[in-house]
């Protein structure tokens, strides 16, 4: 049977260290379940930009950091299939920003919402073996999205939900062109609730949290 596990991770190094979720914890982990194939977080027109010139450091900020310094590198050295799940549209992204249409004032009081979201999800990081990839941070997680949601349905149903509708695609596809071979899914940890939603209804050997 195929074998699918979920790492949810930080995708920013000064908050990995200050939350225990280093690199060196991944690559560990990453270690110890053995993929044949991962899938990540990587649009793949950034993956083939980095398959054409590894230097090339994409845009935006993506891939993000763990990508270029643990996650290519393990995929190289141990010939890991990488298969990138990614979407988005770049050219109209700012044109969903979530807080569109609001006053500056009430922009600034939602602003300061969502930062109170963030800093509910970061007090989950003691649950769990690994920080972040818990049922505590995933509720949180959830109820924030729920909250984005209401505040610009719109937004939200471009940015999220289909977003992650067709990343998860992406790894059902991957399910079936590697049956019975073991695959992780490197993803930021705040998709991790709903990657669970959907990847447990597969026909796999579903893994999550991984430890």
């Amino acid at each position: 049977m195929t074998t699918v596990g979920l790492l949810g991770t930080i995708h920013n190094a000064a908050l990995r260290e200050h939350y225990n979720c280093s690199l060196t914890l991944y690559k560990r982990i990453i270690d110890e379940f053995k993929p044949d194939v991962i899938c990540g977080e990587v649009h793949p027109q950034s993956w083939q930009k980095y398959i054409n010139d590894p230097q090339d450091k994409g845009y935006w900020g993506e891939p993000a950091s763990e990508y270029w310094e643990l996650i290519f590198p393990l995929c190289e050295e141990h010939r890991i299939i990488f298969v990138p799940i990614d979407w988005f549209e770049l050219d109209v992204w700012n044109d969903f920003d979530p807080f569109k249409g609001y006053g500056t004032e009430e922009r600034k009081e939602l602003e300061k919402q969502d930062d109170a979201w963030f800093i509910k999800q970061m007090e989950t990081s003691s649950y769990g073996n690994i920080p972040f990839n818990s049922i505590e941070f995933d509720q949180v997680t959830r109820m924030k999205y729920e909250w984005l949601y209401k505040m610009n349905p719109k937004s939200q149903n471009m940015r999220w939900q289909v977003r992650n509708q067709i990343m998860i695609q992406r790894v059902k596809n991957t399910i079936k062109n590697h049956a019975g071979k073991r695959i992780l899914c490197i993803v930021g940890a705040d998709h991790n609730y709903i990657f669970h939603d959907e990847l447990q209804k597969e026909d796999v050997h579903w893994i999550y949290p991984l430890k």
